[in-house]
């Protein structure tokens, strides 16, 4: 298990790489029932991502980082890998879908990283093929979430929300493959228990809901996954080792509907000048929409993952009826 050490070590191995993102307080917060958003879409890559990557890489030694890195995801990832590579000297090859959006391939290719498309196939198919290559080239392996250095990295996000907001009662925390949940929900609970740690995922793509409630990991088919307008979320199960981080320090997960992830987007961009893509947006939507699911708390913060969202996409959301 990630310990609060790997954290803070994480955090020094960031300064100066990772942007120490601020707390910025929603425009129309309730006197009440205040809400900051942690905005990682103002990583350079757009991206919490970018912390994950940059700390594995640059724990390998010297005889590693000459071998490569290889790494297998549909966008911010690729992106993160991509981004720490360059700046450390290491050779980067990302394993990406062709359906990954078309802004995430050409800006994780634009920083040097060599791409291998593959056709139709989920994460699985992904994996497998990164790891024959790995085992040709002797490539290092730099896995999306399931990777306690990885986990580390992610948990950096954590410790800066608590040392700026130190009255912080809740803190919402997307979930995809579990990463950044893994992440800040150790950060925050071994610093601070009393704080509440919530996971949010698509209704359409709610594996790690379910595993959590069920103490199991329960994987989806892609073909219901790969339905979220989240394309960041449409991983089909959890990693066991971030299944064991969340259910040892996240407190709940819940879900949002697809409007409502729609909707959150919109009102980030129109109301709060932040662009978050949709799956960056669900922390929002739990927040506006789901009150009743939340631990009451006078100090709550969303984070929003990240940023990278197709421009098609993002004038469909502005131009939709508002929910």
């Amino acid at each position: 298990m990630v310990s609060l050490d790997d954290i803070r070590l994480a955090q020094r191995r960031l300064s100066g790489v990772a942007v120490r993102t601020p707390l910025i307080l929603c425009p129309r917060h309730q006197a009440d029932r205040r809400l900051y958003f942690k905005p990682e879409n103002l990583q350079p890559v757009g991206a919490f991502k970018l912390r994950g990557a940059y700390n594995k890489i640059a724990s390998l030694s010297e005889a590693e980082r000459r071998r490569g890195v290889i790494a297998f995801s549909s966008g911010n990832h690729a992106q993160g890998v991509a981004y720490a590579a360059r700046a450390l000297g290491v050779r980067a090859v990302i394993v990406m879908p062709e359906t990954a959006p078309r802004v995430k391939v050409s800006r994780t290719a634009a920083m040097g990283a060599e791409i291998v498309l593959l056709g139709e196939g989920g994460e699985e198919q992904w994996r497998v093929r990164a790891e024959e290559l790995a085992a040709a080239h002797g490539y290092v392996m730099v896995a999306p979430f399931n990777d306690e250095t990885v986990i580390a990295g992610q948990g950096t996000v954590g410790l800066e929300i608590l040392e700026d907001l130190l009255g912080a009662g809740t803190v919402l925390v997307p979930v995809g493959g579990g990463g950044l949940l893994s992440g800040v929900a150790a950060a925050i609970k071994l610093s601070r228990p009393d704080v509440r740690v919530i996971g949010v995922e698509p209704e359409l793509a709610n594996d790690a809901q379910v595993s959590f409630r069920s103490g199991r990991i329960v994987e989806f088919p892609l073909d219901q996954t790969r339905r979220t307008v989240a394309d960041g979320m449409r991983a089909t199960r959890l990693g066991d080792i971030t299944f064991a981080h969340i259910r040892a320090f996240a407190d709940d997960i819940i879900t949002v509907s697809e409007d409502e992830i729609r909707e959150a987007t919109r009102r980030l961009a129109l109301g709060a000048h932040l662009v978050a893509e949709p799956s960056g947006a669900v922390t929002f939507a739990a927040f506006l929409f789901h009150r009743q699911e939340l631990p009451e708390a006078l100090w709550n913060v969303a984070i929003l993952s990240g940023g990278n969202i197709a421009p098609e996409t993002l004038r469909q959301i502005l131009t939709d009826d508002p929910v």
